[in-house]
């Protein structure tokens, strides 16, 4: 059986683990991103954290074929760099050069979002389906998209932004510099926002209560709160984070239409009282046009560990596309 090792890089933390060629996860370590750092350092960390996930999961690096990296920011798996990351001190970080000096095996990367969605294609919420579409509600907002069981990123690796196409002209400041975008409307960030507005425009709801119970912070748990508890105002702040989010979700509908939808992100932990009218919203705005066979939206499955799946999937596929590593 062959192996391959998903690193999953984020701001605060870096992740790692072998994957069988099945997608099954064998092992998982961790250490502390501390990106203050500079990025050789950074990135050594990375293959001796790829050396330590092979060592602890008791195979030998001749037996894991390739090394895949799921990154925030815009990669060039060609040259095998991070152009860019917005919140690491990357700029064409040559990530491919830097982990084969620690670790001499192929290495290839890519987008973050783009390995959640891969992740979800092979083990998780669209593993049936060879077209499908993952979108990640967090700070912001990740898509990643799947095409034939293949990554679609563009042809510089920087697409399938959907987080920053408009909803609303002039709308809401978005913190790519346009207004009124998917990612201003529909984040966790933008829905704690628009509670913390509500709140403030209505004294007397219990938003405020469960606010000050959070030591007056604002999450995006804390309209669903509120509304469990049956307060009209929060109500109205979830049904109108629906209908943005059911906007969003259409229009991804309508460019690409998967097989599937997948949804994700901690907003996703409400469950039913934010999926079921999700849905209904959402299904009836695509234009499927009459007799045309849905998308089916789904939530995702593989949580913390679709970055690690991901981006060891997204190097075996490019592994057997014989591309350079």
């Amino acid at each position: 059986m062959a192996y391959f090792v998903g690193i999953d890089l984020g701001g605060t933390n870096i992740k790692a683990g072998v994957v069988s060629d099945e997608g099954k996860l064998l092992n998982r370590v961790s250490i502390k991103t501390n990106a203050e750092r500079s990025m050789e350092e950074i990135i050594t960390d990375m293959g001796k954290l790829a050396k330590q996930a092979i060592e602890d999961a008791g195979i030998s690096e001749s037996d894991v074929s390739a090394i895949g990296i799921g990154s925030p920011g815009t990669p060039d798996n060609k040259a095998g760099t991070l152009v860019y990351a917005k919140n690491l001190p990357f700029e064409n970080a040559p990530m491919r050069k830097i982990i084969r000096s620690v670790i001499d095996l192929p290495v290839y990367i890519d987008n973050d979002a783009n390995c959640a969605a891969m992740a979800e294609s092979v083990s998780g919420a669209a593993k049936d389906a060879a077209d499908s579409v993952a979108i990640t509600i967090g700070t912001g907002i990740g898509c990643g998209v799947i095409i034939n069981n293949t990554i679609f990123s563009g042809f510089n690796q920087a697409g399938s932004e959907f987080g920053h196409t408009v909803l609303v002209t002039g709308g809401q400041q978005c913190s790519c510099g346009r207004k009124g975008c998917f990612e201003a409307y529909c984040s966790a960030s933008a829905l704690a926002r628009m509670t913390g507005e509500a709140a403030e425009a209505n004294p007397t709801s219990k938003l405020n209560d469960v606010i000050a119970a959070n030591d007056g912070k604002l999450n995006a748990k804390i309209a669903f709160e509120a509304m469990r508890m049956g307060d009209e105002v929060a109500s109205a702040v979830v049904d109108t984070y629906i209908e943005y989010l059911s906007d969003g979700l259409a229009n991804v509908i309508n460019a690409f239409m998967p097989e599937i939808l997948v949804i994700g992100g901690g907003v996703c932990n409400e469950g039913d009282p934010l999926l079921l009218p999700l849905r209904e919203k959402t299904m009836n705005k695509p234009f499927f046009g009459p007799g045309v066979k849905k998308t089916e939206i789904r939530l995702a499955e593989m949580g913390n560990d679709a970055g690690i799946v991901g981006a060891a999937m997204m190097g075996k596929s490019c592994l057997d596309k014989n591309l350079q590593g």
